[in-house]
């Protein structure tokens, strides 16, 4: 069971010792304020926690990937395992699962098949990992679907037209995308929640254990691009993994969301048909001023942040890798 720690009431916080003692001069410590009773110590020349091998290892973490099996899961689980963790990647399809497994530097990324929209396949992959691990310190909720697409339409179309081409889409292929982005990560969280809070409590790494949601710019992009429901979907999952930031912080669980732009994936192969976008220059400015889609190593810098010691800080924040477009785009990010 998840142990919660108390908490005081948001309408009962107690003042701190040195409230109303500030310095008259800014730069001046106020008479009693804590760091007064503490003798300054000049930093060693060697700060082993500074170096960026210790920083961002993610040594050892047990990281579990939904849709790990391709995109950007396959970017992270790669980043993952060739940095020392051990990587489950779960997916629909056992092919591009075993795939992914043998792209791994470190022969650690394991593949599992399995549906997160379905409790009971849930409840048997948790079941399987803590067979062979008894805890996880990463859960990250990365399967999506980009849902029903926006027909061919030319720009501006007749208002009558507009309507008729939306109507054609079945409210349950709508539905469906809120199923898959937002729902199943939520039930995927609680069916590994027993096993991040083993990993809190095996006491081997630094920071807390965490849920990582993969959502999207298009969660603050007011201009929807493959459709109506793929955005609000996105949104959705940004807002209730804040939620979840809030409600299990006193269980220590930490919880943060990875906003991707535009990166190579099954979603996207239709923009990349002709071009692979990862070159300088591949990209109008005008819609991506970085003037390329994101990398596997720009992935992996954002997913090695967030494991390692370097994010253990995060908790409820969105990462947003972009290259720029929500700057380009209206949004209301």
């Amino acid at each position: 069971m998840l142990e919660r720690l108390p908490c005081l009431p948001c309408d009962n916080v107690l003042p701190t010792p040195w409230s109303n003692t500030f310095a008259k001069n800014s730069f001046e410590y106020a008479p009693n304020h804590p760091s007064k009773s503490h003798e300054f110590k000049a930093p060693s020349p060697i700060m082993s926690n500074l170096e960026a091998s210790n920083l961002f290892s993610v040594k050892d973490l047990v990281v579990v990937i939904t849709g790990g099996g391709t995109g950007i899961g396959l970017m992270m689980a790669k980043a993952l395992d060739a940095n020392g963790a051990k990587v489950y990647v779960i997916g629909r399809r056992k092919e591009p699962l075993e795939a992914a497994a043998k792209q791994a530097k470190n022969q650690n990324i394991h593949p599992l098949v399995g549906d997160i929209t379905s409790q009971s396949s849930l409840s048997s992959l948790a079941s399987e990992i803590s067979s062979q691990n008894p805890y996880i310190n990463v859960l990250i909720a990365n399967a999506g679907t980009s849902g029903p697409r926006f027909p061919p339409l030319a720009p501006q179309p007749p208002l009558a037209q507009y309507v008729a081409s939306l109507w054609e889409t079945p409210p349950a292929d709508f539905t469906e995308t809120f199923a898959v982005n937002t729902t199943a990560a939520f039930y995927t969280l609680l069916a590994f929640l027993p096993l991040l809070d083993a990993g809190n409590k095996s006491g081997k790494f630094d920071q807390k254990s965490q849920f990582i949601a993969t959502a999207s710019i298009g969660a603050y992009n007011r201009r929807p691009l493959s459709s109506y429901a793929y955005g609000p979907s996105k949104a959705a999952t940004v807002h209730m993994v804040k939620q979840i930031a809030t409600m299990f912080a006193p269980y220590q669980i930490r919880a943060n969301v990875i906003a991707p732009g535009l990166y190579p994936s099954e979603m996207t192969s239709d923009i990349f048909a002709e071009n692979d976008g990862w070159e300088e220059g591949s990209m109008p400015p005008e819609q991506i001023p970085a003037k390329r889609a994101g990398r596997e190593e720009d992935m992996a810098g954002v997913v090695l942040f967030l494991c390692s010691k370097a994010g253990a800080y995060l908790d409820g924040n969105v990462v947003v890798s972009d290259g720029g477009r929500l700057g380009v785009v209206p949004s209301t990010y």
